[in-house]
């Protein structure tokens, strides 16, 4: 086994973290009687020689050795080895690839031919897949299909083996491992796509086991989107119904592995968590292969994850929240029926339910609201976690609170929906020992009701040390007592203000000069260190003290020139639109300051055009210049969307001309920051504050047009 593995001079080859001398004992512990030691090996292999995807020359040095232990049926875990091989080679470039820029005598390059080396070597080499698709290994027989469909070069071949394959295998998730490796192919092959999706289409109709049906009919919208049928929706939800009805009970639990501080065994160990005591786990990933093929067809989406919600298989109202977040998460919506049963949720006994839900309210804001009473409810009178962690239920108000982190979630959840019966309760979450931070960010959309938590929060900010860690403790505190305009807490910001170290000095001064700002002329105490903080060095907290002492005293005459100072050539882009903002602020008080913020008009920098042009509104009321400007935003970055449709919001009749514009943004179905991929906490918050403030606009041109 491995002959010629010591020929090779690994040292003068490199993988992600420098010479791949190490790479043998690797190879040689992938095929170890030890389960430790082999899940220690390919955790190594993804960590160093294919870390994050990528293609060393170590890495296509393996590859023989790799397809040589994939032959010996004496290696056990032979499935993962396929899979690794299925990684290196099937990673397909395309031509805005990121590696093409790289500096070739850079480190971390990577030359873009490792991978079609890759592929083609293992492509040689890829009858070895053959054999596996009736390996008397089950996990070799679930991982073989999609390295036939991704890797063997021979497509039409292996169509005809899986499907064959398909007639005699009897393992539930090797035989939809075999459907998804047809619609692969199909994916890949264009010339036998109308062929196999019209058997993918038999096989929905015809086959006995309703899981097989579902695969074939996600595979089947998969390959041919535009044909997807307009009953999809009650065929899918029939087929949950039978598989549900049909299951035999929770699977089995796998074979015991020895536990490995490894990254692959963490995940395994979360993967078999997450499918402990679930019948029909794999449902999930055939309805996320659904619903990726549904795309912008909302409505249909939207149904089926009602349909899921209402089902009495926790799993399955499970699966229904995780497909939910990506949704939401994406598209626009009328997502209020679905909040509604999330919040349900909440009541479950199944703590992974429990939690899944919690974990998607608090990233809805106020979308969240239909689920508030159910929040509250969750609340009052959830089950307790007492001090040595034992479990309990409270009979609701005192006593009934829900442990603590779960707790926090569902808080968060609430403040962020705005409902104003989180405040006392994040009143009794002030009197803890530690508070999640997330929480005192929050308190900025529950309204004058929130200002009985000003005392509080004077009291937390005051047993702030004056230490290194001033900004992470104190910040929040900062922006919670601004939230609920905690006027009464100005010798507590002063102290932060005066105090502040030099770790992060100048975030300090800014977050509370910010704070100060809000509480207007009750500020009156901190005016001489204002006045000393226009001078700063950062435009940051110059402006931000400019800011202060305008709301604190109204007087402009130290105001205007510490602000004019930052809009020169040569500011950077952060300083000038730190000024820009300040002055927009002040508004039409400001008015003579408007030639100093024209030449901001022309910047390079698209984000000084957006300030400048909304400060020049704000204070001059140009929109005919200041629009133009504007709408060219729009369309160059949707992230400035939000900026954008609130200055027009303020002009309204003035910005008429942008009607289309807004009335072609409120008719996408697609967020406006939208990522595949990738997600904020905020993103959903956001989109629906540009969709808001959009309705706000177009309402205010409509009636000026009257």
């Amino acid at each position: 086994m491995l002959t010629g593995i010591e020929e090779v001079d690994w040292a003068s080859l490199g993988h992600a973290y420098g010479p791949a001398d190490d790479v043998p004992e690797l190879l040689r512990g992938l095929a170890s009687a030890d389960p430790a030691e082999r899940e220690t090996a390919l955790d190594g292999m993804y960590g160093a020689v294919h870390h994050q995807g990528d293609v060393y020359d170590s890495t296509l040095a393996c590859i023989p050795f790799l397809l040589e232990l994939v032959a010996d049926p004496g290696v056990q875990d032979r499935g993962c080895i396929v899979e690794l091989l299925t990684s290196i080679g099937g990673i397909e470039l395309d031509d805005d690839e990121e590696l093409d820029e790289l500096d070739p005598e850079d480190e971390e390059f990577i030359p873009a031919a490792n991978y079609a080396m890759a592929a083609a070597a293992i492509a040689a080499g890829a009858d070895v897949f053959l054999g596996l698709v009736s390996d008397p290994d089950p996990e070799v027989r679930l991982a073989a299909p999609c390295a036939l469909a991704s890797l063997h070069p021979e497509p039409a071949r292996v169509l005809g083996l899986l499907r064959e394959r398909l007639t005699v295998e009897r393992d539930t998730e090797v035989r939809l491992a075999l459907v998804a490796a047809v619609g692969r192919i199909a994916l890949r092959h264009a010339s036998l796509r109308a062929e196999t999706v019209d058997w993918l289409g038999w096989l929905a109709r015809a086959a006995q086991d309703p899981g097989l049906r579902l695969a074939a009919l996600a595979q089947r919208a998969r390959c041919a989107p535009p044909d997807i049928p307009d009953d999809i929706v009650p065929w899918v939800t029939g087929l949950l119904e039978e598989i549900r009805t049909s299951a035999q009970g929770p699977i089995a639990a796998g074979a015991e592995r020895a536990a490995t501080p490894t990254l692959i065994g963490q995940v395994r160990e979360l993967l078999e968590e997450h499918a402990a005591g679930r019948p029909a786990p794999w449902t999930e990933e055939l309805l996320r292969t659904l619903h990726a093929a549904l795309d912008d067809r909302v409505d249909d989406r939207i149904a089926l994850i009602v349909a899921q919600l209402r089902s009495p298989d926790w799993g399955q109202r499970s699966d229904a929240i995780w497909l939910c977040g990506g949704l939401i998460r994406i598209w626009r919506g009328r997502y209020e029926e679905v909040v509604r049963l999330v919040g349900a949720q909440l009541h479950d006994p199944e703590p992974r339910l429990r939690e899944a839900a919690t974990s998607l309210l608090e990233r809805l804001f106020e979308l969240g609201a239909p689920a508030a009473d159910a929040l509250v409810t969750r609340l009052t009178t959830g089950p307790v976690v007492g001090p040595g962690g034992g479990g309990g239920h409270g009979g609701g108000g005192q006593g009934g609170f829900v442990g603590r982190s779960g707790r926090d979630g569902a808080l968060l959840a609430l403040a962020r929906a705005g409902d104003t019966r989180a405040v006392p309760l994040l009143a009794r979450a002030l009197e803890e020992r530690e508070v999640r931070r997330e929480l005192l960010y929050a308190m900025d959309g529950l309204g004058p009701s929130a200002a009985m938590l000003a005392p509080l929060l004077r009291r937390r900010l005051a047993e702030v040390e004056l230490d290194e860690r001033l900004y992470d403790r104190a910040a929040p505190l900062l922006y919670a007592l601004a939230a609920v305009r905690g006027n009464q807490a100005v010798p507590e910001v002063l102290r932060v203000l005066r105090g502040a170290p030099s770790n992060r000095r100048d975030w300090v001064r800014e977050a509370a000069l910010r704070t100060l700002a809000s509480f207007g002329p009750a500020a009156q105490e901190a005016v001489p260190e204002m006045r000393r903080l226009l001078a700063a060095e950062s435009a940051a907290v110059a402006t931000t003290a400019a800011r202060a002492l305008w709301a604190a005293e109204g007087d402009l005459g130290e105001v205007l020139p510490a602000l004019e100072r930052w809009l020169r050539p040569g500011a950077s882009g952060a300083d000038w639109c730190a000024a820009a903002q300040a002055l927009g602020e002040i508004g039409p008080a400001a008015a003579v300051t408007a030639p100093a913020l024209r030449p901001g008009l022309a910047s390079r920098d698209l984000w000084v055009r957006v300030r400048s042009a909304a400060a020049l509104w704000r204070v001059s009321g140009d929109a005919a210049t200041a629009l133009p400007v504007l709408l060219a935003a729009w369309e160059e970055n949707r992230h400035a969307r939000v900026d954008v449709a609130e200055c027009l919001a303020e002009m309204g009749p003035a910005a008429s001309e942008a009607q289309l514009v807004i009335f072609t943004e409120l008719t996408r179905r697609r967020r406006h920051n939208a990522r595949e991929g990738a997600s904020g906490s905020h993103d959903i918050h956001l989109d629906e504050k540009l969709l808001t403030l959009c309705r706000a606009a177009l309402a205010r041109m409509e009636r000026g047009a009257l």
